[in-house]
């Protein structure tokens, strides 16, 4: 049974049960459904209050995971039983009406991976339930322009670093708050994007954020991320797709989207936002580079400084290029000590 066809069968076994005569508070209406694993099949239901469930067989003694309890989503330990059969669930619920569609295709999810592993069913559910966390959190504003752009900017070149190693989402911790948005060891990368008509004048935040690591070295990419229409650049969506299927741990991943902004839920907001790469240049972070820090500021100006923004203008001859021949060898760098 292809995925579309488990979707048709779960969603007429809710809206079945939907159309019962409720039960008590702490009863559900169930069916089973054709997917059976080592402890039995397992099931769909649906509760006094209208919220679907899925159903997991366990064996009794069986943990389930803690720490999944709303706003979106539940999953408890749960004994069902009759005057024939005594069975026990891990159950999975959700909570929020206006999420149901997305819940049907986690439950398709679960389903199949509980048929490729029916010795094991709850380690299949857990790792589907990793892979879509991100999705079922609280929803926050949509992304902005300007933090569209900059997301962007940073998902090219972890797609360039996931092609050549697919855990190097460990070293994106821009949506972590790291003053540097790339760091592996003493390398980092700070990513700058701009819109048309902005010029090259990316705007720093902090006195670490152009500050090298330690006895190493720091690289500031810059792009300038033209709109377009849907015939023309990269669509941002597309882009997002192309880094989970590039990476080892999309639950990771997921997860890092959700702290720079972006979720799986919000997809069909940003489906018309594409951009072309009109300038990508990349500036090695020296001496020479236009910049202030918390070091600098310390020997000139010993004060406290807090909060401090500037704007750097790289529209001159100064500061120099990164040599185009010595970008891969910086990326290579990066990856080498991501291990």
């Amino acid at each position: 049974m292809n995925d579309e066809a488990l979707r048709e069968l779960v969603q007429e076994r809710w809206t079945a049960l939907e159309t019962e005569q409720t039960t008590g508070e702490r009863r559900l209406r169930v069916s089973p459904l054709p997917v059976v694993a080592a402890d039995g099949p397992l099931a769909v239901a649906v509760d006094h209050d209208g919220h679907r469930h899925v159903l997991i067989p366990v064996q009794t003694h069986r943990k389930v995971r803690p720490g999944l309890d709303g706003p979106v989503l539940r999953l408890c330990k749960r004994a069902l039983e009759d005057e024939e059969s005594y069975q026990a669930y891990a159950d999975l619920v959700c909570l929020r009406d206006d999420m149901s569609d997305l819940f049907t295709r986690l439950v398709v999810d679960v389903l199949r991976a509980a048929a490729e592993q029916p010795e094991n069913p709850v380690k299949a559910l857990y790792g589907v339930l990793d892979r879509w966390k991100a999705l079922f959190r609280a929803q926050g504003a949509p992304l902005g322009p300007d933090q569209l752009t900059g997301l962007f900017g940073e998902l090219l070149l972890l797609e360039r670093l996931l092609e050549k190693d697919p855990s190097a989402h460990a070293i994106w911790l821009g949506p972590k708050g790291h003053c540097h948005d790339f760091r592996a060891g003493t390398t980092a990368v700070e990513v700058k994007s701009a819109s048309a008509g902005e010029g090259r004048r990316p705007r720093v935040h902090g006195l670490d954020q152009l500050e090298a690591p330690e006895g190493g070295a720091l690289c500031l990419l810059w792009f300038r991320l033209n709109r377009c229409g849907p015939a023309d650049g990269t669509s941002f969506v597309d882009l997002v797709d192309s880094v989970l299927r590039l990476c080892d741990d999309e639950g990771a991943l997921l997860g890092l989207l959700a702290e720079a902004g972006y979720r799986l839920s919000d997809a069909d907001h940003y489906r018309d936002v594409r951009f072309v790469t009109a300038e990508e240049r990349w500036y090695r972070v020296g001496p020479e580079f236009p910049r202030l820090t918390g070091r600098q500021l310390a020997v000139e100006v010993p004060l406290s400084v807090l909060d401090v923004e500037y704007t750097i203008d790289l529209s001159g001859e100064v500061p120099t290029l990164l040599p185009p021949a010595d970008v891969p060898q910086f990326v290579d760098k990066l990856i080498q000590e991501t291990a």
